[in-house]
């Protein structure tokens, strides 16, 4: 979850009779969903010693404080890790894992004619300059909001008076001062008068 520190492990299983020592070279990097990269945020390497068909797990945390100036509207990470076998003649297998990271900080109800829009900083520290940008029939409404404090939810309420029958979309974008253009919408039913 955005906003969150992420946990990852990675597993090694030794599938042979013999011992092997195994050096991984980890690293992760922000990058564009079409892969290209954006910033390194994660370098680490280790050297693990497996025994006879003996696994091992290696933890590996990515705070928010790492990721969260270098993410993308895209919100993706990729995490690699090369893991070579000593004395096995150059033998390498690299994994892959591409990380795309969830929005939850925007709720929208719907009740009768009034709008209850709830949103959230997912955030570790206080996010300033919060705009929610709400659109419902071709029209849009700017609100200023105050400063949130760390992962803190507020809500908004608004009335409004539907002109005609059938299917609204009411969309609503949420943006600040560490964190942009998150997106909210849900399709309103308006029965006939």
């Amino acid at each position: 979850v955005f906003g969150k520190d992420i946990n990852l492990i990675l597993i090694l299983n030794n599938l042979s009779s013999d011992r092997k020592t195994v050096k991984v070279d980890m690293s992760a990097s922000t990058i564009l969903y079409t892969r290209r990269t954006v910033a390194e945020i994660l370098k680490a390497s280790t050297s693990v010693e497996l025994g006879s068909k003996q696994g091992k797990h290696i933890r590996v945390k990515i705070p928010y404080s790492h990721y969260g100036k270098y993410l993308t509207t895209d919100k993706r990470i990729q995490v690699t890790a090369l893991c070579e076998v000593m004395r096995m003649h150059g033998l390498k297998l690299l994994v892959e894992k591409t990380i795309i990271l969830e929005d939850t900080n925007i709720i929208i109800k719907v009740n009768t004619v009034t709008l209850e829009i709830s949103y959230a900083n997912p955030l570790p520290e206080p996010v300033s300059r919060c705009v929610l940008l709400v659109t419902l029939m071709n029209q849009q409404v700017k609100i200023n909001l105050a400063r949130l404090a760390p992962r803190e939810r507020s809500k908004i309420y608004f009335e409004f008076t539907p002109r005609r029958a059938g299917p609204l979309q009411l969309q609503v974008d949420f943006s600040c001062d560490k964190f942009s253009h998150v997106k909210g919408f849900v399709t309103i039913a308006v029965a006939p008068s």
